[in-house]
């Protein structure tokens, strides 16, 4: 099969690869989607990061190369003997997040923090290829009114849905998200299916629009006005009751914790590749939290799928394009670093 193979720094290769091994408990996919972000960008041009690289992972034993991609839905093209649940043809995506199930952390259900924890397209072979082999017990199938191109992006989703759970946002309680990209977007989406009001916060006119047309009470162009003046205005002079950080940049992190009220919180989803310095007396004077929210659990993703059947969550606006594995590099990365910055989630199709 075709796959597209990390090897390290700026060597990732398009390559014919055996087809995966098919466990007794494991299903092969068929690739429809999978969806390239910033991480896969992060890892090019300045990994290995996250990528298992001198060490095997002691989850999946797995070190590079390995085949990259990680935001994956398809169909059903295979089971092994212990899988009764699922069934060939069966539109699925797949829960990425695979762990140790003995460690403290997992013993309290606290899966993202378990030290051991591998993701697909990290630390096992991924989705951009065409077909994946994965542990039937984290497969999730999708209801017949959900297509494949709106659970491409159900991943991100998750990690979006994971980050406001964080925030314990609640009714009528009032939210900023900083950078609303494509997770931001989704953040979004999912503070206003809880029945908060939303401040969307971000330089791009693209983003500030789409924003206001999926639901956002108000939005900011930080370009150009004072955006926390503006918070204050929108929130009687208090402040947002919880600030989320999609967008990453040196300066957000200190802009979060300074534009929420005091006793709110902030919580940081993005991965961020500089260190900014911060006075911490700031959070010590107004006790606001700060969270980091890092990747999704299985039940984030049931519940996005939950709401993308009932259109809750609409992820179609934010698909920019759809390419073939050959065009990754080339053409996804390239439009996804480009000054201009018109996009939100690009898919690729490995079967065309």
């Amino acid at each position: 099969m075709k796959a597209l193979v990390y090897h390290g720094n700026r060597d990732l290769r398009l390559e014919s690869v055996p087809d995966p091994r098919l466990g007794n408990d494991e299903v092969t996919i068929h690739v429809d989607y999978c969806g390239i972000c910033a991480t896969d960008i992060e890892e090019y041009l300045y990994g290995p990061i996250f990528m298992s690289g001198d060490e095997p992972n002691p989850v999946t034993g797995k070190k590079i190369p390995i085949i990259s991609g990680h935001e994956i839905t398809g169909s059903i093209h295979d089971v092994g003997r212990d899988v009764h649940n699922l069934a060939v043809g069966d539109r699925v995506i797949v829960n990425g997040v695979l762990t140790c199930k003995t460690c403290f952390w997992c013993k309290r259900g606290e899966t993202t923090q378990c030290p051991s924890m591998a993701a697909v397209g990290f630390n096992i072979d991924g989705g951009l290829a065409d077909y994946i082999s994965w542990p039937a017990s984290q497969v999730i199938r999708l209801p017949y009114n959900v297509s494949s191109e709106q659970a491409a992006l159900a991943e991100p989703a998750s990690v979006a849905l994971h980050a406001v759970r964080r925030s314990r946002l609640q009714l009528g309680e009032t939210t900023a998200v900083l950078g609303v990209g494509a997770v931001g977007m989704l953040v979004m989406q999912a503070a206003k299916a809880i029945g908060g009001k939303v401040f969307a916060v971000d330089k791009r006119k693209m983003s500030l629009d789409l924003a206001k047309t999926l639901g956002a009470d108000a939005v900011i162009n930080s370009d150009e006005t004072d955006a926390g003046q503006a918070l204050l205005d929108l929130t009687g002079g208090v402040g947002p009751d919880v600030v989320i950080d999609a967008a990453g940049g040196k300066d957000t992190p200190e802009l979060a914790m300074k534009w929420a009220r005091r006793g709110g919180r902030v919580v940081l989803v993005a991965i961020y590749t500089q260190r900014p310095e911060f006075d911490f007396n700031r959070v010590v004077s107004t006790e606001v939290e700060v969270l980091g929210s890092l990747a999704y659990q299985q039940r984030d993703m049931d519940e996005v799928v939950r709401m993308l059947a009932n259109d809750s969550l609409k992820t179609l606006p934010l698909i920019s394009d759809r390419i073939r594995l050959d065009e990754v590099i080339d053409k996804g990365f390239a439009r996804m670093l480009a000054p201009t910055k018109d996009v939100f989630r690009i898919l690729v199709s490995p079967s065309d």
